[in-house]
């Protein structure tokens, strides 16, 4: 059975909590007190404080709309609202407000079909069993999902293949390292080839090859098969390396909403020249728009913007400067310090 694309419609959707709050200190406020009798003459008075709760906001009128057969990343600092919007969109957390409508479901709601159209994947938990082989998960989850014996084949030897199980499959998953353990929840959450795979910090704790070969079997998987991704992480180079679209929550708020690029040009567009001159750096009289950031030991460094003066035009500039110019390289910001500089921007930096 084909399943509909994974489109996903977030509206005005909010979230909020109460908890406790911090007890009153002794003496403090209104105390309330009753008696308890225990024999004639004699009474304890016991005070009593009321419990006091105080509200959390963990999202604020979110909205948003995601296409079928796309990559987009979910970012923000610790305490943001993610995880809160992971949750509702997998059918787990039922918003206090708002409408959300994945491939026409209402995830909580319809959570029972919904949940059999989605893969999710919890960087820090696991829905394999943790005594069992990797491959008695895989077929206890192969009847939870109800999917077919030919498909299920088919479908396991695929995933098998293209994320390097052979080896493991026969082995408790409590036994296998964290790049094997995620490799095979990827595999797990794609069992029932599901339009829609949410990934909550998949590459966390993984050393680069893992992390490597983790991004390009989702990028594999949304070129081949059109699979809708949505991923959450911390590690930037995940985002740079998968998504053409990044939503930043802040606040429990939608702090921006678009292309990585155009995130990038509007918050930190300055670039960096690093020159080297055989000798000493000749003197440089600098347009504005350029920023001297070190000069010593025959390297010179320069912060520039290149909306104001084209990197062509610097580097005539030096070249004319009258020393013996030797090599130079041109870098952007590292997307860190793209959204570092974002976060404390709008006051949203943990």
């Amino acid at each position: 059975m084909t399943l509909p694309p994974a489109r996903i419609v977030v509206e005005d959707l909010s979230k909020s909590y109460r908890i406790a709050a911090p007890a009153r200190p002794p003496g403090a406020g209104r105390r309330l007190g009753f008696s308890l009798g225990f024999s004639r003459g004699f009474s304890l008075a016991l005070p009593f404080a009321p419990r006091r709760r105080r509200v959390i906001e963990a999202l604020r009128d979110v909205s948003f709309t995601i296409a079928p057969h796309t990559i987009t990343g979910l970012i923000g600092p610790n305490g943001a609202g993610k995880s809160t919007l992971i949750k509702i969109l997998s059918g787990i957390l039922r918003p206090s407000a708002g409408h959300v409508r994945i491939g026409g479901l209402i995830p909580w709601a319809d959570r029972i079909r919904h949940v059999g159209r989605i893969g999710v994947v919890f960087g820090q938990r696991s829905q394999l069993w943790w005594d069992l082989p990797v491959d008695g998960g895989f077929a206890l989850l192969r009847d939870i999902y109800r999917v077919p014996p030919d498909a299920y084949r088919v479908r396991r030897a695929r995933l098998v293949e293209t994320l390097r199980l052979e080896g493991i499959l026969d082995q408790p998953v409590r036994q296998l390292s964290l790049g094997q353990r995620m490799r095979a929840e990827l595999a797990a959450a794609l069992l029932h080839a599901p339009p829609l795979l949410i990934l909550d910090e998949p590459t966390i704790g993984l050393d680069a090859p893992s992390k490597l070969a983790v991004r390009a079997f989702i990028h594999d998987l949304n070129r081949q098969e059109g699979t809708t991704v949505l991923l959450t992480t911390h590690d930037m180079h995940d985002i740079e390396a998968l998504a053409r679209r990044v939503i930043v929550i802040g606040h429990g708020r939608v702090l921006a909403d678009s292309p990585f690029e155009t995130l990038r040009a509007t918050t930190l567009s300055g670039r960096r020249l690093v020159a080297s001159f055989d000798g000493t750096v000749p003197p440089i009289a600098l347009p504005d728009g350029v920023t001297r950031l070190s000069d010593g030991e025959g390297v010179l460094e320069l912060d520039f913007d290149p909306a104001r003066v084209p990197a062509a035009d610097l580097v005539r500039l030096l070249d004319a400067a009258g020393g013996r110019l030797a090599d130079i390289s041109i870098v952007r910001p590292s997307i860190e310090d793209v959204i570092s500089r974002f976060y404390e921007r709008h006051g949203a930096a943990e």
